[in-house]
């Protein structure tokens, strides 16, 4: 509401000033020493107050109630009688308060002046071209305001998306965490006592962070910390789990959140195996407003039969989410090595700086 009545005003301020040079310009060229000739001011400037009387009558009338409705032909029926009668009224009106013609100018001696027709042609090929100029105005404004209403309908979809996808992804999470917290109660309950500890802190992430559309990196990370640490309490020792994460903790960097997390769960989903040597490399860091997310893993990719933890949606969120929020400001490789053994996940993103 504030910004269209900024708009307004400041359109109402360029009418006002525009008119008030066409108005006052004749007032520089009727001057006669410091006093203004009235007579011949009053006119000249029946010709700007036709062009004033056509453009808003255009502008304020016959372009919103036709021409916007798609009402052509009476607009051009309309605007045909307005400029035959304003024009009709403005020869009138010059031929009343010309002046006579002194008989001892040679200049008209010598050579006739133009025929009536001419100046009636000139005036309405100027009224013409006023009016060319309201529909313009008129039609770049609306322009305006239906990009406007287009752009404001394309971010409510999109936070409405955006949406449908946090709450998709905060049961995803849960269910994962939960499944690997039931795999701990059968052999360790101790540590799965624990693991609902940590499990706590993590949710009061979840459920209040993943509410915002972005949030800070240094805290991001401090969520993925405790994530993979949670992770670590199922593993066995054959699995090995590197992690590099090199961003401050008061990082102000805006992400969003759990952008992450998803390919993390992806690698010690299909980066564990229960008899082989397995392992996991996490890399994350900030340089230069780029952030780098490199995932590599030992590649056991599960049976879809007997895996039932998130039925393999995460990574489909993390491509929709990075299209929505990051569209050409990331980049992201994934792939399996050419020997079948490792998945490469390398993602990096530009967050725009406000």
């Amino acid at each position: 509401m504030k910004i269209q009545t900024t708009n307004r005003t400041l359109e109402t301020m360029i009418h006002v000033i525009s008119w008030g040079i066409v108005f006052g310009f004749p007032l520089f060229m009727e001057r006669e020493g410091n006093s203004i000739d009235w007579n011949a001011y009053l006119r000249h400037a029946s010709v700007p107050f036709s062009f004033l009387v056509v453009f808003y009558v255009n502008y304020l009338f016959l372009i919103p109630r036709l021409l916007f409705n798609e009402k052509n032909r009476k607009y051009i029926i309309y605007n045909v009688i307005l400029l035959i009668s304003i024009g009709i009224i403005l020869q009138i009106w010059q031929k009343m308060n010309m002046p006579p013609i002194p008989e001892t100018n040679s200049l008209y001696k010598r050579k006739s002046p133009p025929p009536k027709w001419f100046f009636f042609a000139r005036d309405i090929i100027s009224l013409i071209f006023t009016i060319g100029l309201s529909v313009a105005i008129r039609m770049s404004g609306r322009w305006r305001v239906s990009e406007e209403a287009r752009r404001e309908a394309e971010k409510n979809r999109t936070e409405a998306e955006l949406k449908n996808l946090r709450n998709q992804l905060n049961p995803h999470f849960l269910l994962n965490t939960l499944n690997n917290i039931y795999a701990l109660i059968t052999f360790d309950s101790d540590k799965a006592q624990q693991a609902v500890q940590e499990l706590s802190k993590l949710l009061r992430h979840v459920l209040y962070e993943n509410q915002q559309t972005f949030v800070a990196l240094g805290r991001e990370a401090d969520f993925i910390r405790n994530y993979i640490e949670l992770m670590r309490i199922r593993l066995t020792s054959n699995v090995i789990v590197e992690t590099q994460i090199n961003i401050r903790s008061d990082s102000k960097t805006e992400i969003a959140p759990l952008i992450f997390i998803s390919l993390i769960e992806n690698a010690f989903k299909h980066g564990i195996s229960p008899t082989e040597p397995s392992f996991i490399r996490i890399h994350l860091s900030e340089h230069k407003n780029k952030i780098c997310c490199e995932i590599i893993n030992s590649y056991h990719p599960k049976n879809e039969k007997m895996d039932k933890s998130g039925s393999g949606i995460g990574l489909e969120q993390v491509q929709k989410r990075l299209e929505l929020l990051y569209s050409k400001h990331y980049t992201w490789d994934k792939y399996i090595s050419e020997d079948g053994k490792e998945y490469v996940s390398r993602l990096y993103l530009t967050p725009s700086k406000k």
